[in-house]
């Protein structure tokens, strides 16, 4: 047993070395966006200079020629159509996308949640404040079963419901939603589904096929490791014709998936999405199914550590199977600002204060390249700053 775990680490040790040193802090905030491995980060650079030689004909012409190949490539990960995949900037623009181009009409309804992401919150309210849409909050415990968040979502709907999106992980705790089971739900009701997989695609195994929603939007800077400023969203080929893109494309192609693609905004930095084909290809040579399991594996030691220190909370299941990097801890009665400062500025530690509603806490969330020896760091500084 011994020799297998030290074996494991040997090969987690492979992998950290791919990847920058994280310095001068220690990084547990990977959900905000991840370091690229050095042979992504190689690859961007290398692909800058080279637009900077010729940049008109080496970005619209040698670069732009790869993405076909890239689009292969995701959907083999994500289980879809390349013809079903848009290639944009982050997981918000992709939102931003469904959230203003699915046609409604005032009175129609659209469903939410408290716990999706703010600025696909301030979208749907500018479309209700303009076009009298009504947003739908359905109301649920992140701790609560799954019974009881499909029960909170069935019972927000109504026959005007139009549309329901769903954040797939939430990036206050990191609880997993039936996300299956929701778009199922959505589907029966004659509802769009929009999910929001900017947590999940790439720390886990994730179908679009399965889960059967409409649309599904990512970030491939996070969990991917491409670098910042890509993104991807997903959508169901019977729909890209009725939902209108977010900025006019430049040729009229109402049928197609080219007019939610990241060339309309006109000139952009091809070189960004020269590094997705590598992070793509180490993705793939650690295998999804592995880093899942190295993510929850490295969620529940530090968890284990922590969990005997006085007034110690999780909010984050960490039974479920389906956990992975990210999860939220508070201290009872302790200011978790204070601590969040102290753990930077004592102890040169990065983590996230995050606060919605009656929770808040600090999020935590390692990437494959952390080591346990720096989970128990993490660990040993928050005894000290907690004295």
């Amino acid at each position: 047993m011994q020799e297998a775990q030290r074996d494991n680490e040997q090969r987690w040790e492979q992998v950290r070395a791919c990847y920058p040193a994280q310095e001068p802090l220690l990084n547990l905030n990977n959900a905000a966006v991840s370091p690229p491995p050095r042979a992504v980060e190689q690859a961007a650079i290398e692909a800058l200079r080279l637009v900077s030689r010729n940049p008109d004909v080496n970005m619209w012409t040698r670069l732009d020629a790869n993405l076909p190949s890239i689009k292969d490539a995701l959907a083999a990960l994500v289980d879809c159509d390349p013809a079903e995949i848009a290639l944009n900037r982050n997981s918000t623009e992709g939102l931003s996308t469904v959230i203003f181009g699915v046609p409604l009409q005032a009175g129609d309804e659209v469903v939410v949640s408290e716990w999706d992401y703010p600025s696909a919150l301030g979208g749907w309210r500018q479309r209700a404040a303009r076009e009298g849409i009504r947003v739908v909050t359905a109301r649920f415990d992140p701790l609560a079963d799954d019974d009881a968040i499909v029960s909170a979502y069935s019972n927000a709907l109504t026959p005007r419901t139009r549309v329901m999106q769903l954040t797939h992980m939430l990036h206050w705790t990191g609880r997993v939603l039936p996300a299956e089971r929701l778009c199922g739900l959505a589907r029966e009701s004659g509802v769009v589904s929009l999910v929001d997989g900017a947590q999940t695609f790439a720390q886990m195994p994730v179908s679009f096929r399965t889960l059967g929603c409409d649309f599904f939007v990512t970030s491939l800077h996070k969990w991917l490791g491409a670098p910042v400023g890509n993104g991807m969203l997903i959508a169901r080929r019977d729909r890209i014709a009725s939902t209108w893109p977010l900025m006019a494309p430049f040729e009229d192609a109402p049928d197609r998936i080219d007019k939610f693609d990241h060339w309309n905004l006109g000139t952009y930095n091809s070189a960004l999405q020269a590094g997705i084909a590598p992070a793509i290809e180490m993705h793939r040579e650690i295998g999804v199914h592995a880093m899942h399991a190295r993510l929850r594996e490295l969620t529940r030691y530090w968890v284990g550590l922590a969990s005997g220190i006085r007034g110690f909370r999780l909010h984050t299941p960490v039974d479920d199977e389906r956990l992975a990097a990210v999860s939220l801890f508070s201290i009872a009665g302790v200011d978790m600002r204070h601590v969040e400062r102290e753990l930077r500025e004592g102890h040169q530690v990065h983590v996230k204060y995050r606060r919605i509603g009656p929770i808040e806490g600090l999020r935590v969330s390692p990437h494959v390249y952390t080591r346990k020896s720096e989970l128990q760091r993490f660990v040993e500084a928050l005894d000290r700053v907690l004295g």
